[in-house]
């Protein structure tokens, strides 16, 4: 069992900056991959950012350059530095963790990017 808990969203105007972050109940080490999600009113959940136990990373094609997942092992957290926000950003990101044979989602946080 992995509790997520995602805590730094808000409202913030274009061209400005988040820091969104995801604790989790257990080392990192244990759990396969972190992520972050998205999800906007109407459409489909989407993948932003992925880290491996090892440190790669991924990011999708719309937040490249601009957003950045890191981790911080003694506080068992990942976050997610959201700079040069665009309104095309605003949806509710989800904490993501895979652990063997296991998927878990934290409860979400809302992000509003106003132009």
């Amino acid at each position: 069992q992995v509790q997520l808990v995602e805590s730094g969203g808000g409202l913030v105007r274009a061209g400005g900056s988040l820091r969104l972050s995801c604790a989790a109940s257990i080392s990192i080490f244990s759990l396969n991959s972190m992520a972050w999600y998205r999800q906007a009113p109407g459409k489909q959940r989407e993948l932003v950012a992925v880290i491996t136990t090892s440190g790669s990373t991924n990011y999708a094609d719309s937040v490249k350059g601009r957003f950045t997942i890191s981790r911080d092992i003694s506080r068992r957290a990942v976050s997610l530095q959201m700079n040069s926000l665009k309104p095309e950003d605003t949806a509710v990101y989800y904490c993501n963790a895979i652990m063997v044979g296991h998927n878990y989602w934290g409860q979400g946080t809302q992000v509003t990017v106003s132009s």
